[in-house]
């Protein structure tokens, strides 16, 4: 489905999902009952530039509102509105997309701006309406800040050393193993007989 999409102008049509259930060998309807379920597909034309907007606690208590709020007046949208114009961008407000810890953040079509201020939001729509959005990180994200992933402002902090190795933490085999000349032990043979197995 998402390959469908992706071909399709980043929105799933009928017929798209007609041919991913032929070309899959499903029922038609179990194909459009994951595209119904799942809100990473987009079974309306969406802008060139999607914009989901994360709009819960994190990034709302960081001021997702204001983000919102600059979105939409930048690009003329008004309340309910979530398609411009012109076609080029599509705003939707979202539940949690994963970047909690860079709050307030947007996903722009695959890509992840973080960080965000009205002031680094009003440049990435205007990168955007140059068609020329701003580069991401080695990590595939970009917070609008300046910093690197997700480090805070005095930079890694923790987890410096080199993680145990395998089997670290762990109990030896030999204590798994149960002692059979304890008092009350009772084998597994003794309990499915006792339990009528």
């Amino acid at each position: 489905l998402d390959l469908a999409q992706r071909q399709n102008d980043n929105f799933l049509t009928l017929a798209a999902m007609n041919k991913v259930a032929d070309v899959i060998g499903v029922n038609p309807m179990r194909v459009y009952e994951v595209a119904t379920f799942y809100t990473m597909f987009n079974r309306e034309k969406v802008g060139k530039y999607f914009i989901q907007l994360c709009g819960t606690t994190p990034c709302q208590a960081c001021g997702a509102g204001e983000i919102k709020e600059t979105i939409q007046k930048h690009l003329g949208l008004g309340p309910g509105e979530e398609h411009t114009k012109d076609g080029l961008f599509t705003l939707r407000e979202v539940e949690c997309l994963g970047a909690c810890v860079n709050a307030p953040m947007v996903q722009l079509n695959d890509d992840f701006y973080e960080q965000l201020t009205p002031e680094t939001t009003v440049e990435l729509l205007e990168a955007c309406k140059a068609g020329k959005p701003p580069a991401l990180t080695k990590w595939g994200s970009l917070p609008m800040n300046g910093q690197l992933s997700c480090e805070g402002p005095l930079g890694k902090t923790t987890l410096f050393e080199e993680p145990p190795g395998p089997g670290a933490h762990m109990r030896p085999d030999s204590e798994l193993t149960p002692d059979t000349k304890k008092e009350g032990y009772i084998s597994p043979r003794q309990l499915k007989e006792h339990m009528y197995y």
